[in-house]
């Protein structure tokens, strides 16, 4: 029988939302029916308003340690509680875990009361009712597209996809200008893990050398990566094309940027994925084991630039070792810096090359 009900546990940040979009489809195209409730935060509930998606709803998930919010984080019975019986009388046909190893996560899920759990497993973790293992040397999307495989669920396209909204268009047009015609880049130079920052002083070589071929461009953030943007502020050459947009737009605003945005440069982050679901051409800079678990599917308007180099620059760890002791390199040292501008350069001749290509025929 088909479900009725599934619910989804995915409280995290915006590159995990972008990366479970192709299993929700999938959910989606097999059970057209069935209310999928996607159990996050309280942005994605503002980002998914009126936006065409496969969610039919979202549950704000309370803070909740290791699901949403810091594994130390000291949960209160008093706020879950409640949570978790307004949950449990939903009466969920199936509830997916697709919130890492389920350490935390398979309690969490295993509360909503559903009749049936599924999603991933470390050793360490309890069981759901169907469990799939959690290896992390793995590709993100085709992880979660293996999940719903077990519930019968199955897609032709593993390609997230997200659709612009009036919205989106509206709050971009209002921060930036932008003339009829004119071609323009975004740069986003920022990241939550330091060590996926390429260098700030090596984007600033790109936004001069984008300009330099014809482009206006973009720099983007968020106020915690303001220091790496003021940065690569003191290096940029052409004051009047290159236009600070840090911490200026919400992630509606961001969408509307990137879908109007001829291509972007960026590091390992949510607004790379973001862009890439928007089907835009991008330039993505990865730090080894996050190109097998974060790297685009395709390549006609993508291309991804790899440092394989797995040994912090400053003490010699290597800190892609599975379990490798993490106390022993606390550095925030650019992981990333042995991409160098001139592949990015070339990249990006390379991509826009093609797309220009692919646009004419």
């Amino acid at each position: 029988m088909s479900p009725k009900k599934i619910a989804v546990v995915r409280a995290n940040a915006l590159g995990d939302f972008i990366f479970v979009l192709p299993a929700l489809q999938a959910l989606r195209d097999t059970y057209p029916d069935a209310e999928i409730v996607y159990l996050g935060k309280a942005w994605h509930q503002t980002f998914l308003e009126n936006r065409p998606s496969p969610i039919s709803r979202v549950a704000v998930v309370p803070p909740y340690g290791g699901v949403g919010e810091a594994e130390n984080f000291e949960n209160d019975e008093n706020i879950l509680k409640p949570f978790f019986t307004e949950m449990q009388a939903e009466q969920f046909d199936i509830a997916i875990q697709m919130h890492g190893g389920g350490f935390y996560s398979n309690p969490f899920t295993k509360r909503l009361g559903a009749k049936v759990s599924v999603g991933l497993k470390t050793p360490n973790a309890i069981q759901l009712d169907i469990n799939v293992p959690y290896i992390i040397a793995t590709s993100e999307i085709l992880r979660y597209i293996e999940v719903v495989r077990y519930l019968g669920a199955s897609t032709a396209d593993p390609e997230p996809s997200v659709k612009v909204i009036n919205k989106d268009l509206q709050e971009a047009k209002n921060a930036f200008r932008h003339n009829a015609g004119e071609r323009y880049a975004v740069i986003h130079p920022g990241a939550s893990d330091m060590r996926r920052r390429w260098p700030a002083e090596n984007f600033a070589a790109i936004a001069n050398y984008l300009v330099d071929q014809g482009y206006h461009v973009y720099i983007t953030g968020s106020e915690y990566e303001r220091a790496d943007i003021e940065r690569l502020f003191t290096h940029i050459t052409y004051p009047d094309q290159i236009h600070n947009l840090c911490a200026d737009l919400s992630l509606n605003g961001m969408t509307g940027l990137l879908a109007m945005a001829d291509v972007l440069v960026s590091n390992d982050t949510g607004p790379l994925h973001l862009a890439r679901a928007l089907k835009k051409p991008t330039i993505g800079i990865y730090w080894t084991i996050n190109a097998v678990t974060g790297m685009a599917l395709t390549t006609s308007r993508n291309r991804s630039l790899i440092a394989w180099d797995p040994y912090c620059p400053l003490c010699g760890t290597d800190c892609v070792q599975p379990n490798y002791p993490k106390d022993n390199c606390k550095h925030e040292a650019s992981f990333t810096a042995k991409v160098s501008i001139d592949e990015v350069k070339n990249a990006l001749q390379d991509l826009l090359l093609t797309e220009a290509v692919d646009t004419a025929a």
